[in-house]
């Protein structure tokens, strides 16, 4: 069984030139040229709103949030804070209460890790005393880790 094709060529002497598109201009050209409403700048005079430094995303939560960061797990090469070991940052005119848990209550550091986050945290400035409260309801699991904790430990 054979299968012909057979190919066509067509010549053809020219081409019609596609339709150009038209632009209706509304404005006249001296209408163009004037300043137009600048729509930024209500948006740009508005005063932000003052941010309180102990709330989130505030600078003094932002400087605790820095110094649990500073703080290693010394059995996961992983800070506290993004292994999730730390459940709350509550900051009240200098007072700084942190409710963390370990990754297991036979950890070695069980006695000590406090007393350094209280350390650390009591040394940035704008707080006054830092006080940490050890849980262990809910016990801490590895889907506490944020993304860069897996990334750092292979497992993303």
């Amino acid at each position: 069984m054979s299968d012909e094709r057979t190919i066509r060529i067509e010549e053809v002497e020219s081409v019609e030139a596609p339709p150009r598109a038209r632009v209706e201009d509304a404005e006249p050209p001296a209408a163009k040229l004037e300043r137009k409403r600048d729509y930024l700048e209500g948006f740009l005079a508005a005063k932000p709103v003052a941010e309180d430094p102990s709330a989130v995303g505030g600078d003094l939560y932002e400087a605790v949030v820095g110094a649990l960061k500073d703080i290693y797990d010394p059995e996961i090469p992983v800070n506290i804070y993004d292994l999730g070991l730390i459940y709350n940052v509550e900051i009240d005119e200098g007072h700084v209460l942190i409710t963390m848990t370990l990754t297991t209550p036979h950890c070695p550091v069980a006695e000590s890790m406090p007393g350094e986050v209280e350390l650390r945290v009591g040394a940035v400035p704008g707080v006054g005393d830092a006080e940490v409260n050890l849980v262990w309801d809910p016990p801490w699991s590895p889907q506490n880790m944020s993304d860069e904790a897996r990334l750092e430990l292979g497992m993303l």
